[in-house]
């Protein structure tokens, strides 16, 4: 067939043109495409945490980020961790707004953020290394363990531990805590991702492909069998015999009163619903506890300086009969604390213990001036900064030795293990979750407990002004938890363990190896650059 220069331009008549402003459109729509998945990534890390129990959606979430960061630069990985970032954290953190508006909440994401997106970047950089996913899971706990410490002594909410209580890999936090039950789950996620690509992959072949494979299986592998191999250190018998214990909540007033009337309204509540309590003990309905657990901030009109709280208090001891660790305000030579104070039912309060890790922002105002110059009303919600406790808190109650980690404590590694080491044989997280209404709050800080019984060994009560508080046995299991917004008690025979978990005897060790592991990992990635840059110039 002959074709001439008409047929020719005929045919190219004929096919589709695309015009340049559409080809421009077109790849800028491509290169979003990393941007939308590395924020829905972390959306879906969000939605594996409580209340839901989707705790498996956080394998994907980590390998959609890591197809996201694998082979990129460090400045567009720096961009996708943030998005990575906001998807996770905006919606997790919403709760810190709900009493002071938008603005604190918005600021803390962005700069939470901030160290998820330098996670990204260095995600990025060991992508390119022989069994990468040990490398990028290795990253991701240091980010975390800088997250913990800095600013203003760090922010570990948000953990990925944290979102694990229903999961399978929880049995982990026995071995290492949380970093090596948070690394086991973004191993397992990049183990998952690094899988999918090898099926698709078509290029890579021979000993590469199986070094490459056998890194995927392993990255998977490897985390599960590690958490069943761990539910033999998992265990709810009692080593010290066992107690019976009493959590109170005895509810906040919804509305219609002053600060100061509400403060003496949650007091009269606590005392009230104990000795609802101990009517009800007297009668043979619940079984007699050996003593009895009330909230942080149950009390918080100082006792020591109010002769009518004390009273109240006095009240509610002497009808249950037991001691009770009371969560009041308590100022002493001139400096606020908030206290956990044990009050026996004949001699009073016979010990005390201060919180140590206080709140930024909400129990003590970093940069006081400049936050006044912004905004006076934030100022004005803490006139007075709390001063920090220097002791660990066991109280011994009826001969059982019961730790004490008041409400955002349990967050912080250490605060916890401290307590166990001291010789805690249960721990108890006085908390006081009214100021966050029926966000998620109260569910995010539950699992951390859950992820605490289970990482030490220990039974764990939680005592919320209004709710959830519960009971977790041991090995994680809730046995017993109220509503929201209600005043109710719980009753129940827990055991007492003494015995260490490795977790426990290992402290910060499992840590400082996973983040000298990241350190080995990105050197190693920046040395490799460094090579080829020169190889490349000769």
């Amino acid at each position: 067939m002959t074709v001439t220069a008409t047929s020719v331009g005929e045919s190219d008549q004929l096919e589709p043109r695309i015009a340049p402003g559409a080809r421009t459109w077109a790849r800028r729509l491509v290169r979003l495409v990393p941007a939308a998945a590395a924020a829905l990534s972390g959306l879906l890390l969000y939605v594996s945490f409580p209340p839901r129990t989707l705790w498996w959606l956080a394998l994907p979430a980590f390998a959609v980020f890591g197809w996201v960061l694998r082979g990129r630069g460090w400045k567009a990985a720096l961009g996708l961790g943030y998005l990575f970032g906001l998807g996770f954290l905006l919606p997790l953190l919403v709760w810190t707004g709900v009493e002071v508006g938008p603005g604190p909440w918005l600021a803390l994401v962005a700069i939470e953020a901030l160290f998820v997106a330098l996670v990204g970047a260095g995600v990025a950089a060991v992508s390119r290394l022989p069994g990468w996913p040990v490398w990028a899971a290795a990253v991701w706990i240091a980010g975390e363990a800088a997250r913990a410490r800095a600013p203003f002594n760090g922010f570990p909410w948000g953990k990925v531990a944290f979102g694990q209580a229903d999961g399978v890999f929880l049995p982990l936090a026995a071995v290492g805590g949380t970093p090596v039950l948070g690394f086991a789950v973004v191993l397992c996620g990049f183990g998952l991702y690094e899988a999918v690509r090898l099926g698709l992959e078509r290029r890579a072949t021979g000993v590469v492909r199986r070094a490459a494979a056998a890194v995927a299986v392993l990255s998977m592998g490897v985390p599960v069998l590690g958490a069943f191999a761990a539910r033999a250190l998992v265990s709810d018998k009692a080593e010290d015999g066992s107690v019976t214990v009493a959590v109170v909540q005895g509810n906040v007033p919804r509305a219609g009163l002053d600060f100061n009337s509400q403060r003496r309204a949650v007091l009269d509540y606590h005392a009230r619903e104990t000795e609802r309590l101990a009517a009800e003990v007297k009668a043979g309905k619940v079984a007699r506890p050996d003593f009895v657990l009330w909230p942080e901030n149950s009390s918080d009109i100082d006792p020591f300086a109010n002769p009518d709280a004390r009273a109240v208090i006095d009240a509610a001891a002497t009808s249950i009969g037991v001691p009770i660790s009371v969560g009041g305000v308590v100022e002493r030579d001139g400096k606020l604390y908030n206290e956990q104070i044990l009050w026996d039912p004949v001699k009073g309060p016979v010990d005390t213990y201060d919180k140590r890790q206080i709140q930024p922002f909400g129990e003590y105002l970093p940069l006081r001036s400049l936050i006044g110059a912004i905004n006076p009303n934030w100022t004005a919600m803490v006139r007075q900064d709390f001063s920090r406790g220097t002791k660990p808190g066991v109280f011994t109650m009826d001969g059982a030795k019961v730790g004490l980690v008041t409400c955002y404590e349990a967050a912080f590694d250490w605060t916890v293990r401290s307590e166990v080491t001291d010789g805690a044989q249960m721990i108890s997280v006085p908390s006081n979750n009214a100021t966050f209404d029926r966000s998620e709050m109260t569910y995010q800080q539950l699992a951390m407990s859950r992820v605490r019984a289970v990482e030490h060994s220990r039974t764990v009560t939680v005592p919320v002004t209004s709710g959830v508080s519960a009971i977790i046995m041991p090995d994680g299991r809730i046995t017993q938890k109220t509503g929201m917004f209600v005043a109710d008690s719980l009753v129940q025979k827990v055991p007492l363990r003494s015995s260490q978990t490795p977790a426990t005897r290992l402290g910060i060790l499992p840590e400082v190896a996973l983040v000298l592991v990241a350190a080995g990992g990105l050197g190693w990635a920046v040395g490799a650059g460094l090579r080829g840059r020169r190889a490349g110039d000769v």
